[in-house]
């Protein structure tokens, strides 16, 4: 049987597509962290807020993750695929942003002594992949996509190289938050974080069995 040169070109683009979701990145900037060690609590007055990269597509390409509730930038951690990394967060109205590509950004209103859950979700762009946030709601943490994430990342920190490349970076990452953000503040629908879907504790893997 003879196979066009079309039907191999778009097997092979298919098969491609799929390895690269299998895969998990790495980043010179962040340390991973022994599931044991990630013993993850709100501090004193904060809330926690886990960033979750379960996705191995894109897994060349950085996503960033800051906090620009003050509107000004604060570095938060570099997210690699199959990554997910914890933030100590002020409470109340809070609004973070992810970066690859482009910008977005995501509004969370936080109680303290809770735990939030959002994914980060890459689609490909024009140049490299973009990201978007996709809020982890209310009982969405007890369904079987949630356990799937959750064990498909590792935990990673920030090594000092992080908030140096940060430090560095600052002015095209305004320059970003800036160009993107009016027109996401612009949307009807935008992904949210409300205080009912916060937790009184870190997810444990065995709760889902």
């Amino acid at each position: 049987m003879k196979v066009s040169a079309g039907i191999f070109a778009k097997s092979f683009v298919v098969l491609a597509v799929l390895a690269l979701g299998a895969c998990a990145g790495s980043s010179q900037y962040m340390r991973d962290i022994a599931p044991e060690e990630a013993n993850y609590a709100p501090e004193n007055d904060k809330a926690l807020v886990v960033f979750m990269r379960p996705s191995g597509l894109g897994f060349a390409v950085q996503s960033t993750v800051f906090d620009i509730t003050s509107g000004d930038p604060v570095f938060i951690g570099v997210l690699s695929a199959k990554a997910k990394l914890a933030h100590q967060a002020n409470t109340g109205q809070q609004r973070f942003m992810v970066l690859g590509e482009q910008a977005d950004f995501m509004d969370a209103m936080l109680e303290q002594g809770k735990v939030y859950y959002t994914v980060v979700s890459p689609e490909m762009g024009l140049w490299k992949a973009r990201f978007a946030f996709e809020p982890v709601h209310g009982d969405n943490v007890n369904s079987e996509d949630f356990a799937g994430w959750y064990a498909d990342t590792r935990w990673v920190e920030n090594l000092d190289t992080a908030e140096e490349w940060a430090r560095q970076n600052m002015t095209d990452i305004r320059n970003k938050m800036t160009e993107y953000l009016p027109d996401w503040e612009k949307k009807s629908e935008k992904p949210t974080l409300g205080s009912e879907d916060g937790h009184q504790n870190l997810y444990q893997e065995a709760a889902a069995n």
